[in-house]
């Protein structure tokens, strides 16, 4: 696509974070057209082969490519924070912590040195200023709305942001990289997590503290020893397979006692819950929540919104979710974010009580 003079995007830099996936690299070929002078960059986190994907679809581009040694920060905020929440009987969200401290501030350093305008991703969002702060919208495309991970962004980091994928479907990006030729085009979607390419966490936990999964009583909820567990960071909260207990009626992980190192069982119904505390919030919409807000609530990336109540807490981080029906399955570790219909107002941690 050929730019007029006076295009007011011509000359201006934009440095898309790529991975060598199809996404990213429709992102900077949207860009491209519209007439930003784009500059390709890679994390090299140490794991998969994402610099030399990405710069193989760089120079179907023309594009310049760097990448950034993010190597030990990713090993120190997201590796090791994944297996504390393990060892600590949390369920850990690595792909937030990820888009918190790494995906995005890192880029920061390297945009200042080459003077560029923005940054900009493959995510599946929109983002919007309202009322002078930059909001987030889902995407057209709502089976790859990635909102749910992205709440933890800061407005600094918004301000600077371009998602040229949000008003798009994953037919019609697959459909754009194949009319370009470029080599992303058929590449499949990954859904594990980048360092554990098998998916089971319990591997690296082998592998990372083999010395802290140690073998303890499994009870009922009269402190009855039903048998016994390999490792209390190998069940997750609401796990019912791999037991290895018989009841006669089906039972769920419930709970993790870490100073008797048990691991806790019971009826479903023993999951259920209403209100929940949110630690580590971080609100898009405004600085601080401070009165009650009425809002739909995920608690899993796939988990559909429900109605709640947001209440502040005395701490400036810290909230309660009130939930108008009790939900199943609340997992401290996990995130739970916050929405007013298409717009993403905020999420935070969910707390062990």
């Amino acid at each position: 696509m050929i730019m007029s003079k006076d295009n007011p995007k011509a000359g201006r830099k934009v440095l898309v974070g790529m991975s060598g996936g199809v996404d990213s690299s429709v992102a900077a070929l949207l860009l491209q057209q519209q007439g930003y002078e784009v500059i390709g960059a890679t994390m090299d986190t140490a794991y998969g082969n994402a610099p030399e994907q990405a710069r193989e679809v760089c120079r179907d581009l023309g594009l310049s490519h760097y990448v950034i040694d993010v190597r030990q920060a990713f090993r120190r905020d997201v590796i090791e924070r994944f297996l504390h929440a393990y060892l600590h009987a949390e369920t850990p969200n690595p792909c937030v912590e990820c888009n918190r401290n790494i995906k995005f501030s890192l880029f920061l350093p390297l945009m200042e040195e080459l003077g560029v305008d923005y940054f900009s991703t493959g995510h599946y969002i929109r983002c919007e200023q309202k009322n002078g702060r930059y909001l987030l919208r889902c995407a057209v495309d709502e089976q790859k709305d990635q909102s749910y991970f992205l709440y933890a962004l800061q407005q600094n980091i918004l301000s600077r942001c371009l998602f040229p994928l949000g008003g798009m479907t994953k037919t019609e990006v697959r459909e754009l990289a194949a009319e370009f030729g470029l080599s992303s085009a058929g590449q499949k979607d990954s859904y594990d997590i980048c360092f554990i390419p098998g998916g089971d966490y319990r591997e690296l936990l082998q592998k990372e503290a083999p010395g802290q999964l140690q073998p303890g009583d499994i009870l009922d909820l009269d402190g009855n020893c039903l048998g016994q567990h390999n490792g209390l960071a190998n069940y997750t909260l609401g796990q019912r397979r791999g037991l290895e207990i018989a009841l006669g009626t089906p039972a769920y992980v419930l709970d993790f006692d870490l100073e008797r190192n048990a691991l806790l069982v019971g009826p479903k119904t023993a999951l259920m819950r209403q209100r929940v505390r949110v630690c580590r919030n971080n609100f898009l919409a405004f600085a601080r929540l401070d009165k009650p807000l009425r809002v739909w609530v995920k608690i899993r990336y796939r988990a559909l919104s429900q109605p709640a109540t947001l209440l502040p807490l005395p701490a400036a981080d810290e909230l309660e979710i009130c939930f108008d029906e009790a939900q199943w399955g609340v997992t401290p570790g996990q995130s739970a974010v916050y929405y007013d219909g298409e717009y993403l107002l905020g999420g935070g941690t969910i707390c062990r009580d």
